[in-house]
């Protein structure tokens, strides 16, 4: 499912959705189409599981991790043959990780997770962080403040590559969403998230931490 800006596309982002929600979710539709209108082309895919849940109805897990990062290469590897330009990868919680196993291995220009899960829900004691102290590829990661699978407390103590830089938002959960308290809306957060990523992709322009 591509989301093309009108003019010439400054960069193309691959993005895959989360463990529990389609490539149409009204998230990664918000996402694609604020992207879209920033001057990035988005492809979203959808993993098998996803894909046959779509057909039947029926709630799945996700497919085996081995499954799932050769999907990614495969959609990667098609997607850089009708590519010239720069192609980022990334996606939302779990297609974020999955895309950051695999951002060195397939030289992409850059990789972005929107809502990265450190670890599992209730398991903080269980970081799945290794690889991310040994990643070279240019990296953004839009973190709640507040995000269950890794806020910003814990994350502060993580031994993170060089090449990955956190921008948080302000009292956010993992979907973005900030406590109404915060002054905040969820509207707010996922166009600061768009701005931040197009800058990330398009111009590589410094951001805020």
């Amino acid at each position: 499912m591509w989301d093309r800006p009108l003019g010439q596309a400054d960069a193309t982002l691959i993005l895959a959705h989360g463990a529990g929600a389609p490539m149409d979710s009204d998230f990664m539709q918000q996402m694609a189409q604020s992207l879209a209108a920033r001057g990035v082309a988005v492809l979203r895919f959808e993993f098998a599981y996803m894909a046959t849940r779509r057909l039947d109805g029926k709630k799945r897990p996700p497919n085996p991790q081995a499954q799932l990062l050769a999907q990614w290469r495969a959609v990667y590897a098609r997607v850089r043959q009708q590519v010239a330009g720069p192609l980022a990868i990334g996606g939302k919680s779990m297609g974020g990780r999955m895309a950051s196993l695999l951002a060195d291995e397939l030289g992409a220009e850059a990789l972005v997770c929107l809502g990265y899960p450190f670890y599992a829900v209730g398991k903080p004691e269980k970081p799945r962080v290794a690889h991310l102290a040994e990643l070279r590829t240019p990296t953004l990661i839009i973190q709640g403040e507040r995000d269950a699978l890794g806020n910003r407390q814990a994350v502060a103590d993580y031994a993170l590559s060089e090449a990955i830089r956190v921008h948080w938002l302000t009292a956010a959960d993992h979907d973005l969403k900030p406590l109404k308290s915060s002054g905040f809306s969820h509207e707010q957060h996922m166009s600061a998230a768009a701005d931040v990523t197009a800058a990330f992709l398009c111009k590589k322009q410094a951001f805020s931490e």
